[in-house]
């Protein structure tokens, strides 16, 4: 019988656009998905935006938005990355939803009724000017052991100390700059401590599903016995209200209590996949049951990928929750590690990460990075690197000199020697020959690799196929063979051969690269439906004459992904861009102009647009800054001059280094009409530091 699985991502907070590491998962997911459905079976693969907390409430106030506006415009704006790197998901909803209420209230009842609810009082900060209670990344003050100042409420940023924000000395509303005051409050704690919980959770993070697989990784097993500790006693109760103002699911019975938005996020992950099927898209895919039916059918698989930071609500708190509120509980959460750049962990406030919208809006192909993550993905909560040179020699090396190199080849042949008719197999038995008996012997290790989420070890299979194949297609030197009618039969049949493998090939690369997948299989067998696995062995009879199918990465579309805008451009010229929204006199002053003297220029090898300068802002050091100018100015004589610098731009790193500001210069609109780049020259008697203002 086909599996019956509901796979899920982590749910994306939204008070911001995806980012790089969102995509990974995605895509670590994804290909799950798409190789489950290869085999046949059905997966239900959802997600939604986690939309309730503090954060989100707040900043839909400045933008002078309600919290709902704030949210839409996100989850609308999530889709163009979602459909521009492929991911498939078959139902994309929110948290503040209907469904969402009716289940968080459901199961917080079932766990009141299960006497595992306790109302407390506490202490915490409260701000007298905004009128709230205070989350502890809205209170900063000074760090209670090493003494830095402007440290949040949870920890120092200098010593690493954890603390509570009642420890910090001369603490402050990070909102309103006014001295919190310390209130009492009713609060709701789920019992997490409880026997029955312990005993409950060192069961299930033990356990293993219908398969006989755990539900965890042995490093996440591990980092959960830590929290378990000696008999359960490293178990704290949670903290699962919030007092109004508070933008979340009210809490049955109370006039003024909401759900953290930890308690309803999880939840979200059934909302989705009960709207999913409300809507009417799960019987689009076949699934007759109800959502009721569907989730309380023992033969269904619950699937959670996350990221390791988030592991202890998804092992500890989730599992409880749906166990003591009578709901199946999750048949694994894998979890994986983060994405670097080049070894720097991703960091907005650094600049070091990579802007999936602006990959896509490049042109870049987005199956180029699947591939590359794909193949850096293994079972283990490991981090994996993004490095620039190496993705272009990946990439080029496996998906262009490999695979697409061995249809374009063979087409070629057998489309103008034998109008695209594929020799009988070489066996009279129907046994596969040559490369494809390769492709084929690998099928049931490639499935393993692909089940247990080791797809680095399944595409290195993958291209040691293609390897053999394409050596195998030289080694017969077809080019010749097609000169001496004699050897026609040879032709055609090694020609065939590899063709075969290259179908075989794409059915395994399928999950990892499904629009190409999709154009071969229609382009060049005319398939008019998905590979399936079955077709690894069904009859080739013919092929369509080849079309081209990827192109290589070139080194100048990693140089644009990184490097920073090459100017702010001139709004007020004839043709030029409109003027901006308006900002405040406030707003123009978190900017530090600076004037800085050009001490070096040089150019970069391998970049066409970026020039490395070397600037004295009056610091006693020198900053590095790279700048696209190198249309406009020669390196040596930009040395000696003076020019104006963002001075508090945070620190990016880029493929050639890390850049410490911005340069600022003017151009028009239309760069195509009007080409020009004029850096910004202070007049003479300016110093190096002296402010912009």
């Amino acid at each position: 019988m086909p599996r019956q699985l509901f796979v899920t991502t982590a749910l994306p907070y939204a008070n911001g656009k995806p980012h790089i590491g969102h995509i990974m998962e995605y895509i670590q997911a994804d290909v799950w998905v798409r190789f489950q459905r290869l085999l046949g079976n059905a997966a239900h693969f959802v997600c939604a935006e986690d939309a309730h907390g503090a954060p989100i409430m707040i900043a839909a106030e400045k933008a002078g938005k309600t919290p709902q506006q704030f949210i839409g415009e996100m989850q609308a704006a999530r889709q163009q990355y979602l459909d521009g790197f492929h991911i498939g998901f078959d139902h994309w909803h929110t948290t503040e939803s209907p469904e969402n209420v009716e289940l968080s209230q459901s199961i917080y009842r079932a766990l009141r009724a299960n006497e595992l609810i306790e109302i407390r009082t506490i202490e915490q900060f409260y701000d007298p000017v905004k009128g709230m209670f205070l989350p502890d990344r809205y209170i900063k003050g000074t760090c209670p052991k090493c003494g830095a100042k402007d440290q949040y409420g949870d920890n120092c940023e200098v010593c690493g100390t954890t603390y509570a924000p009642t420890d910090l000395k001369d603490p402050y509303s990070v909102l309103t700059g006014a001295r919190p005051e310390l209130r009492t409050s009713e609060h709701y704690f789920f019992r997490l401590s409880d026997a029955r919980c312990v005993d409950f959770l060192k069961g299930w993070t033990a356990g293993r599903n219908r398969h006989g697989e755990p539900h965890l990784q042995p490093e996440v097993y591990a980092k959960t016995q830590e929290w378990l500790g000696e008999g359960g006693r490293g178990l704290a109760d949670w903290d699962i209200s919030r007092d109004a103002p508070y933008f979340g699911i009210p809490i049955p019975d109370t006039a003024d209590k909401f759900f953290y938005v930890w308690l309803d996020a999880p939840i979200g992950y059934l909302a989705s996949l009960k709207s999913y099927f409300d809507s009417g898209k799960a019987l689009a895919r076949g699934e007759g049951r109800s959502y009721e039916e569907f989730i309380g059918s023992p033969e269904v698989e619950q699937v959670h990928f996350i990221g390791k930071d988030i592991v202890y609500f998804h092992t500890l708190f989730w599992p409880a929750m749906l166990h003591f509120s009578g709901r199946k509980v999750p048949d694994n959460v894998f979890v994986h590690g983060f994405i670097t750049v080049s070894g720097e962990k991703m960091s907005k406030s650094r600049g070091t990460g990579i802007d999936p919208l602006r990959y896509l809006q490049l042109g870049m192909n987005p199956e180029w990075f699947r591939y590359y993550v794909a193949a850096k993905l293994n079972a283990h909560v490991e981090d994996i690197d993004f490095n620039p040179d190496d993705f272009i020699a990946r990439v080029n090396s496996d998906l262009v000199g490999k695979y697409v190199n061995i249809a374009s080849r063979a087409a070629s042949f057998l489309v103008r020697q034998f109008d695209g008719r594929l020799a009988a197999s070489a066996d009279p038995s129907g046994a596969p020959a040559g490369s494809l008996a390769v492709a084929l012997a690998s099928a049931d290790d490639i499935a393993a690799y692909f089940e247990g989420r080791e797809y680095g070890k399944a595409l290195r299979e993958i291209m040691r196929i293609a390897d053999f194949a394409n050596e195998h297609f030289d080694k017969h030197k077809p080019w010749e063979l097609a000169k001496d009618p004699a050897q026609r039969e040879l032709l055609h049949a090694v020609c065939s051969d590899v063709m075969r493998c290259f179908r075989a090939l794409t059915i395994y690369l399928s999950p990892v690269l499904p629009v190409t997948a999709e154009r071969v299989a229609r382009e060049l067998f005319g398939l008019q439906r998905p590979f399936t696995w079955a077709d690894l062995r069904s009859p080739l009879e013919s092929i369509a004459p080849y079309k081209h199918l990827m192109t290589r990465v070139e080194a100048k579309q990693l140089d644009a992904l990184f490097e920073p805008p090459a100017a702010v451009e001139e709004k007020t010229m004839p043709g030029g861009q409109p003027v901006g929204e308006t900002v405040t006199i406030d707003d123009f002053a978190r900017l530090d102009l600076r004037v800085a003297k050009i001490v070096n220029a040089e150019a970069i090898e391998g970049s066409d647009k970026l020039l490395k300068l070397t600037l004295d802002a009056g610091e006693g050091r020198h900053r590095t800054v790279f700048a696209g100018i190198k249309s406009a100015y020669r390196p040596e004589a930009l040395v000696g001059k003076l020019t104006v610098m963002v001075a508090n731009l945070a620190p990016r790193k880029m493929k050639f280094g890390v850049s410490e500001g911005m340069v600022l210069a003017a151009s028009h609109a239309d760069e195509k009409k009007h080409p020009g780049i004029f850096l910004l020259e202070p007049h003479a008697g300016a110093q190096p530091g002296m402010r912009v203002k």
